[in-house]
């Protein structure tokens, strides 16, 4: 525990631990029986018929002689309630009224933040069931009952514009930091509340604290969602919508479903169906996924039917599989969404599909597929090109088990699969055909140096996104290149950083392996000009040069006819000076 108190750097661990009496902490999960100067139970952690689990009232501590589990009254917390080290002191704080410091900037702020958004959602609450309202009429509309209402905490932003603002300037905070929050805005001096005319969802973190909101439009404007800016208090890259209320049934269940909204997990939630919760975002993030890890370590991915649900499917295997974490993918065909199905086939429908989900290594073979007709030939050795970097991502064992797969499915013997699957791990030095580092370093490549450049210095300056209009649509020719700028066009309102969760979200994995290649390079501060003035004359030269080769090829032709061979030949001598220049 020595390294999480440092990390955390907390001044009253000893507090907290001499204020807290072990034996009525473990008592409220475990029945515990006097035995000597101890007390006996049957350990939460392990399966047992004969009591082996003790603690120790005089040295405050346990000890289970069955499964080796021990610690003091915060790791059994964290064990058992899965938890990390902060969450734990904070829940032990609050239950023994004992107050926390934490030196370090940031931490007073964030406790101003959280208690500003438990206020904030106090309010929401009370709109949404003390008068009529049409975020009631229209949650009701779509079958969620009051007990779900309630059991999220979901609320009602009106259609005023200073409502929540004036409520917590009364309550003594300045407007500025409302606006620090997310709740408010600002402009010209005057400001107002950020979400209106909207259901709003509580963001509530695993140790109960209100960390930012999710709001729902109920006319028909744009945009549809509208979530909490990020601040000290809220990075949705962090944590999971849901999960506070349903990561009981997730340990239980010993699986999660993971879906891609809040409805979603509303509904499945009423349906029953209750070990669920929702990324914020389609784009899942290595630290959800070690969230996630604390409760199961299997996970149905059950993201909506259209082409961004699947994309964001396919991302967020990639992510789970790197954290060791068994990922399934549950196909719904007829193109609803979790909400839309759970409604209209019903829960028991649901889970087959549950049941049925696809593994890690089936699903990514399958939409491999899709692009292809394996009766044609071409098609079939490019299919097997592309699964054959798909398997070079997996671990031997199950790569050896698709390479079978994948010569029955294409009617090629096995040994020449995996002739060719040995010949593409010697291509990429000793690492796994297709693997992460092999994937991004051979779509590196085939982007230009200067358009990774470019993109780097997109990332730096709004001034350098817009690009010259001669070059405009020669820069970027390659997938991966074109694909991320257009996610920073996308991303880009002027101000940096940019939202880089944002822009990963409308990227593939390639991409996405590409662009953090990008952000880790460093480009001197007094060269960034510099740069951009080379990169742009590159691209131009390259342009002339590709120009250059269609005419020479066209000349070759014996059918042109004299005076288009005149026009390209004073072309050619125009674009070799320009290169020459």
């Amino acid at each position: 525990m020595a390294n999480n108190r440092n990390s955390y750097n907390y001044n009253n661990v000893e507090e907290i631990k001499s204020r807290c009496n072990i034996v009525d902490v473990i008592g409220r999960v475990v029945t515990l029986k006097k035995a000597g100067s101890s007390y006996k139970g049957l350990c939460p952690f392990h399966n047992e018929k004969t009591p082996s689990f003790h603690v120790d009232e005089g040295r405050q501590t346990y000890k289970c002689f069955g499964c080796g589990e021990g610690g003091d009254v915060i790791s059994f917390v964290q064990k058992y309630y899965s938890l990390d080290f902060m969450e734990a002191m904070e829940l032990l704080a609050r239950e023994y009224g004992i107050e926390l410091k934490k030196s370090g900037p940031g931490r007073g702020q964030s406790k101003e933040f959280f208690e500003i958004n438990r206020l904030a959602a106090r309010f929401f609450y009370r709109a949404m069931r003390e008068q009529k309202n049409p975020g009631y009429t229209y949650m009701r509309r779509r079958g969620i009952s009051d007990e779900t209402l309630n059991t999220f905490g979901i609320g009602y932003a009106d259609e005023e514009w200073t409502s929540l603002t004036d409520h917590l300037v009364e309550q003594g905070y300045d407007p500025k930091k409302l606006v620090e929050v997310g709740l408010s805005s600002e402009k010209d001096g005057r400001y107002y509340d950020y979400f209106r005319g909207r259901v709003v969802f509580p963001i509530i973190n695993t140790g109960g604290k209100v960390i930012g909101f999710g709001a729902r439009i109920i006319a028909d404007r744009e945009p549809k969602y509208l979530n909490s800016r990020e601040s000290a208090a809220f990075q949705k890259k962090n944590n999971l919508y849901g999960l506070n209320v349903t990561k009981e049934y997730v340990k239980k269940e010993g699986r999660i479903i993971l879906v891609e909204g809040y409805m979603d997990v509303i509904s499945l939630y009423q349906a029953g169906i209750r070990n669920v919760s929702a990324s914020l975002g389609t784009a899942l993030t290595e630290n959800q996924a070690r969230l996630i890890k604390r409760y199961t370590s299997d996970v149905i991915l059950s993201y909506d039917a259209d082409a961004a649900g699947q994309k964001a499917a396919l991302r967020g295997l990639d992510i789970l599989y790197g954290e060791d974490i068994r990922a399934k993918v549950l196909v719904v065909n007829d193109g609803k969404d979790p909400d839309e199905f759970i409604k209209a086939r019903g829960r028991d429908a649901y889970l087959a599909l549950a049941d049925e989900a696809l593994p890690f290594g089936d699903y990514k073979l399958r939409k491999a597929e899709e692009p292809y007709d394996l009766s044609n030939s071409q098609d079939k050795l490019k299919y097997i090109r592309d699964a054959l970097r798909i398997l070079g991502g997996m671990k031997p064992v199950e790569a050896d088990m698709y390479l079978g797969m994948l010569s029955e499915k294409t009617g090629i013997s096995e040994q020449a699969i995996r002739q060719e699957f040995e010949n593409g791990k010697e291509k990429q030095n000793g690492t796994a055909f297709g693997s992460v580092i092999g994937r991004e370093q051979h779509l590196s490549d085939e982007i230009s140096e200067a358009e990774l450049e470019l993109l780097k210095l997109m990332l730096l300056d709004s001034d350098y996104v817009k690009l010259p209009e001669d070059i405009k649509e020669d820069v970027f020719r390659d997938r991966v290149g074109s694909s991320i700028y257009q996610a920073i066009l996308a991303e880009d309102k002027g101000e940096r950083p940019l939202d880089m969760d944002g822009i990963m979200e409308q990227i593939d994995i390639d991409s996405a392996q590409v662009l953090k290649d990008i952000s880790a390079r460093i480009i001197p501060g007094d060269k960034e000009n510099d740069i951009y003035e080379d990169c742009i004359r590159f691209i131009r030269r390259q342009k002339l040069s590709r120009e250059d080769a269609k005419i020479t090829a066209k000349l070759r032709d014996p059918n042109l006819d004299h005076e288009e061979m005149q026009h390209l030949m004073q072309r050619q001598i125009e674009i070799q000076k320009s290169l020459k220049g």
